[in-house]
């Protein structure tokens, strides 16, 4: 049975200016090859075989690269929003979604096996699984912990924190679109918000390999010269 996909590729990628300027963010160049086409060539090796694309910004310039697909083995098709939705809200308009799917963002860099990340949810059933990652971040200063008195009781030399972050790659179940209204930007954070309001808690998978967001200029150049340096580590046959 196929597997089909939602990525989310509509944003401006403002945080990537001057790069975004000419460009859609998701095919800034991540050496040689654009941040999209590196997903799309990921997902048909772990066996998709029906991606969509949620279009909005500068929509044209990704249908004229993309077209139907055949390039890369799979179908490609194209969602339009005629105003930005969020990353949740999209979803309403594409009709014909089958009862579990993959949705992502269009400017991840990772070697999630995608394969393994569907089944698992479909296995466990679950309405909603989120691909988290560790990420560790420096505070540059020396932090200080006062007392209400204004005494020095604590003190931290630029410490290192570790924090579970969403990957922005998730598995969705059909079920979960009742909770999404329609028409109106709705977020994953609107979504995770109602659903454990709701107590129908999503599932977490951590992912312990890579995964950049190469939203920020910094993590761009990051995974640009990561890439370059062993771009087979992200479009390796599956064993």
């Amino acid at each position: 049975m196929g597997k089909r996909a939602i990525i989310l590729a509509g944003g401006k990628g403002t945080r990537l200016r001057p790069y975004t300027v000419a460009l859609p963010k998701p095919l800034v160049p991540v050496g040689d090859t654009p941040i999209l086409e590196i997903v799309v060539r990921q997902l048909a090796r772990h066996g998709f075989d029906h991606v969509t694309m949620a279009v909005n910004h500068q929509a044209e310039i990704i249908k004229a690269f993309f077209q139907d697909g055949s390039k890369w083995g799979l179908r490609i098709d194209y969602s339009l929003e005629d105003k930005p939705l969020s990353t949740m809200a999209p979803l309403k308009l594409v009709r014909d979604l089958p009862d579990h799917f993959l949705v992502m963002n269009g400017d991840i860099l990772t070697d999630l096996d995608f394969a393994a990340f569907y089944d698992d949810h479909v296995e466990r059933d679950s309405i909603f699984t989120i691909s988290s990652y560790m990420r560790e971040e420096l505070i540059d200063y020396g932090v200080l912990d006062a007392d209400t008195t204004g005494r020095l009781v604590g003190f931290q030399e630029k410490p290192t924190h570790a924090y579970q972050v969403s990957m922005g790659v998730y598995m969705v179940s059909r079920r979960v679109l009742d909770d999404i209204p329609e028409g109106i930007p709705f977020g994953f954070d609107h979504l995770m918000h109602r659903l454990i309001g709701l107590s129908r808690l999503p599932t977490i998978r951590l992912h312990k390999g890579y995964w950049l967001d190469i939203g920020r200029p910094d993590d761009y150049a990051r995974a640009v010269e990561e890439y370059e340096r062993d771009g087979r580590r992200f479009l390796a046959e599956r064993t």
